[in-house]
């Protein structure tokens, strides 16, 4: 059941910090982070290597405590690991002894869901992102893309109301990351659910997202939330167009403003 807060948010993260105990002293990842994101958004967090966007998604999903500031989800504080939530990882973590198939119902056996119900809703995924026919494979005759297919049919196996992923694209070619975009936003259209996409790409970023979270080098704050005005349904040929290029670039001036990006000297 959706439980929004009173902003109307379906996750809350107020005045988030997180250092690290190392040799040389304590190490601030996060600084000050405030963000609200509304039931069935669709918001990418991208940011240089090193400045907390996967602490931030390890926070928001339970797995480490904050250093400071609160996170509700579903009007819930996150005090820990929660059960109702996806996670998708850039490394898929298949089973090698199991089947495509056996890989997404694991999940079905861990939550002792009922089986022949978990079993249909794994097959409708797998033909939702191609993969029927592919039922019966082991990961290692599958390939990159096709193993990552799998590894977000598990984490939606059991229809959670938010799912966090991790540059779940960032090893993949260009050709398999274009087509995975698209499966992702079909179910995410078809599915209502709440995602929160790190990222390194820019572009990748802005055609996902109905909004776009920058942040700085380490510590890790947010330097601007952009809304993405484009179409949906997303088709790439949005990506030829101005206002495409209008928000890259917007992105792309604020990395440069930060010293992330910088071009060569003048002579």
């Amino acid at each position: 059941m959706l439980n929004t807060n009173r902003t109307g948010n379906f996750i809350s993260i107020e005045g988030v910090s997180k250092s690290f105990s190392t040799r040389k002293g304590d190490v601030l990842a996060l600084s000050k982070i405030d963000l609200g994101i509304k039931p069935g958004e669709f918001v990418s967090i991208v940011g240089p290597s090193g400045c907390g966007k996967s602490t931030l998604l390890m926070i928001l999903a339970g797995l480490i405590p904050s250093s400071n500031g609160v996170v509700h989800v579903n009007g819930h504080d996150v005090t820990g690991p929660s059960s109702d939530l996806g996670i998708v990882f850039q490394r898929d973590v298949l089973l090698e002894w199991r089947t495509a198939l056996e890989n997404i119902v694991l999940q079905a056996e861990i939550r002792k869901m009922d089986k022949a119900a978990a079993t249909r809703r794994a097959h409708a995924l797998l033909d939702m992102v191609g993969l029927t026919g592919f039922e019966n494979a082991y990961p290692h005759e599958l390939s990159g893309g096709m193993r990552q297919r799998v590894s977000i049919c598990r984490a939606l196996l059991h229809e959670p109301p938010l799912v966090v992923m991790d540059e779940p694209f960032g090893a993949l070619d260009a050709l398999t990351r274009d087509q995975l975009q698209l499966d992702l936003l079909k179910i995410w259209q078809k599915s209502g659910m709440t995602v929160v996409f790190i990222t390194h790409s820019i572009s990748e970023a802005v055609f996902l997202s109905d909004r776009v979270v920058v942040m700085s080098p380490r510590p890790g704050r947010i330097e601007e939330v952009i809304e993405i005005d484009l179409p949906r349904p997303r088709r790439l040929s949005v990506r030829e167009t101005p206002q495409f290029a209008s928000y890259t670039h917007e992105v792309t001036g604020i990395f440069k403003t930060l010293g992330v990006l910088r071009e060569g000297d003048d002579e």
